[in-house]
């Protein structure tokens, strides 16, 4: 019964499980002990939550933190490019995330996202409308796929997309290595009048399981400056734009109260 509840709501205090359970305080502390070496709970302060949802969530912080710097130095140039007014998609990536943290203070702009975090940051901006895309939630990352995804992005048109990649290739070719997501990723540039790759020099010089475009068909990668000057060569040879970002932005660590990039 335990097990059930924490999996329902995500969490729940100890106070909480001994009244839905009607048992005692201590007879739930013990419980709990029981399935935190079981290896089923992660105990918190004053309660339980279910070990998968820590995992998960460890997992997503943990990637936003590699390359962080680089990350809200990527998000700084971009926003830049972003007019007061304009429609944006967005995808689920972390570069995309930390976009979203330095959009909050803009004026009069729709987002329109897969990603759920993107959704949570921006659900309490005030000058940005900000619009779920429907579909189905994955048990492995925080975004939304499938039929219902694809066809909502058939159906809408926006000024620009900001989206990211799991590696590029030094031809431009975009890759990305669920073939859901990269089907997904398509249709979202598809449906945008000019498209932009966010992804850090990591990714670049690399390929991953499948293809879901050409950065010489899009408006340019934004990039930090990071990437050697014999990739950017290349790239531009293969037709592509690259945009360095501005390396005079700093940041705080995602991992702190603010989760915010910082420029001077």
């Amino acid at each position: 019964m335990i097990e059930a509840l924490l999996a329902s709501r995500g969490g729940c205090t100890v106070e909480n499980l001994a009244r839905t359970c009607g048992v005692s305080d201590m007879t739930i502390r013990r419980d709990l002990e029981a399935l935190s070496a079981a290896g089923k709970v992660v105990r918190t302060h004053g309660g339980a939550v279910p070990r998968d949802r820590v995992l998960f969530e460890f997992e997503f912080l943990n990637r936003s933190k590699i390359n962080d710097v680089a990350k809200c130095q990527i998000a700084q140039t971009a926003d830049k490019l972003i007019p007061d007014g304009s429609t944006l998609l967005m995808d689920s990536g972390t570069t995309t995330l930390a976009l979203a943290r330095a959009l909050q203070d803009r004026k009069n702009l729709t987002v329109i996202t897969t990603s759920l975090p993107v959704a949570a940051t921006l659900q309490h901006a005030p000058s940005i409308r900000t619009i779920l895309l429907g579909g189905v939630l994955q048990q492995d990352s925080p975004d939304l796929l499938g039929a219902i995804t694809e066809t909502n992005l058939e159906s809408l048109r926006s000024d620009l997309a900001f989206i990211g990649a799991d590696a590029i290739a030094l031809n431009g070719d975009v890759y990305h290595r669920s073939p859901d997501v990269a089907r997904m990723l398509a249709k979202m540039a598809a449906a945008a009048a000019a498209v932009y790759v966010l992804a850090d020099h990591s990714k670049i010089g690399k390929t991953a399981l499948m293809r879901c475009g050409h950065l010489g068909q899009w408006r340019g990668l934004i990039t930090n400056r990071d990437l050697p000057s014999t990739s950017q060569n290349s790239l531009a040879k293969a037709g592509v734009n690259v945009i360095l970002a501005d390396a005079s932005v700093t940041t705080t660590s995602f991992a702190d109260e603010n989760d915010s990039c910082d420029s001077p």
